[in-house]
């Protein structure tokens, strides 16, 4: 129910989330008072036996006595089985004592924090507790609905001392990650066949569970890090997908292509024009990401067969070394043929 008749186009946003989310909104413009707007609006959703309403308020960063009282009369009008003060967590203490305020007041049974993807840590959810008596229903992370997720305290606390939140981070990874394409992923890891296309998708899939810093922060032991080191791992991320995008679908799928490949040179030019690098950037971005397959299958092999030794890869010379010396054992294995040749018309 729209009854947030003050704030310019609250209306029309309200019914593009409902769009988006297949909520049906009711409203009746800005002109009617809100507590009338919510009692036709209850009626409307008792007609179509919509079992849960939402009404959304008006809202102010400071306290107003009139907003105080349309509070309390809607709260009368709609007997509402939970009342929710959204809260900005970037204003710290003020939070808190705002929630205080409008709990004296009208009487809340909770509160919503909003940018809890921001530097707070979650300091303003422990002052909300301890200032209000009131608990934290849900947090929000992010502009989009997804990003609204439930309170748990023992994670938040966990993400402020910064030991990470684990379970939060693998929630986040079942709703994302398709479980067959998971496991079509490992075989590619087992099998050292993981290329620039996988990287690709697996990078797409991992910005839809949240920023790289909220993320991070979910991490045992990197909570920590700062924004300048976040700010060079995001730099990074964005060169390595450029880079990869000016490559051909067929060197995407074959990296090796740009390593062992007699044509490596040329092709390494041509990608570094192409994403507006230097030869060197170019090579540095496939060097890391051999790197990084090399990691996976170890990782991967460890969990199946136990622990190996594997020597680590250093630079694109080495990368292309590796390459000449597995065609030179693979060239030796070759058994000569003892039967007659065979081939086209024969």
């Amino acid at each position: 129910i729209a009854a947030d008749v003050y704030r310019p186009a609250a209306i029309e946003q309200l019914k593009l989330l409902g769009e988006k989310t297949g909520t049906e909104v009711f409203e009746m413009g800005n002109e009617k008072d809100p507590v009338d707007i919510v009692r036709a609006g209850i009626e409307y959703a008792k007609e179509k036996g919509f079992g849960t309403v939402i009404v959304d308020t008006a809202g102010r960063q400071v306290v107003d006595e009139n907003l105080m009282g349309e509070l309390k009369r809607i709260k009368d009008a709609t007997r509402a089985d939970e009342t929710l003060l959204v809260v900005d967590a970037m204003t710290g203490q003020e939070a808190a004592n705002l929630t205080k305020v409008f709990n004296d007041r009208v009487g809340i049974t909770g509160a919503v924090l909003t940018k809890m993807d921001g530097d707070t840590r979650g300091g303003a959810a422990l002052s909300i507790q301890r200032v209000s008596g009131k608990p934290i229903k849900f947090i929000g992370t992010g502009e989009k609905v997804e990003k609204l997720e439930p309170f748990y305290p023992d994670r938040m606390a966990s993400r402020i001392l910064g030991m990470g939140d684990v379970l939060s981070l693998v929630e986040k990874a079942q709703e994302t990650f398709d479980e067959k394409e998971a496991e079509k992923m490992t075989r590619k890891m087992m099998e050292n066949k993981f290329d620039f296309e996988d990287f690709l998708t697996q990078s797409k899939m991992m910005k839809t569970m949240g920023s790289m810093g909220n993320l991070m922060k979910m991490m045992p032991g990197v909570g920590n890090i700062s924004s300048k080191q976040l700010a060079e791992a995001e730099n990074r991320m964005k060169i390595t997908t450029s880079v990869i995008h000016s490559m051909t679908a067929k060197e995407r799928r074959a990296p090796e292509l740009l390593i062992s490949d007699t044509t490596a040179r040329s092709r390494l030019a041509r990608i570094a024009k192409g994403s507006g690098r230097d030869v060197r950037a170019v090579e540095n971005v496939v060097t890391d990401f051999m790197k990084m397959r090399t990691m996976m299958q170890r990782m991967s092999k460890r969990m199946v067969d136990g622990p190996g030794a594997e020597g680590e890869v250093e630079s694109m010379e080495q990368l292309s070394a590796m390459n000449r010396s597995q065609r030179r054992a693979a060239k030796g294995k070759k058994k000569t043929p003892t039967g007659p040749k065979r081939g086209f018309g024969k």
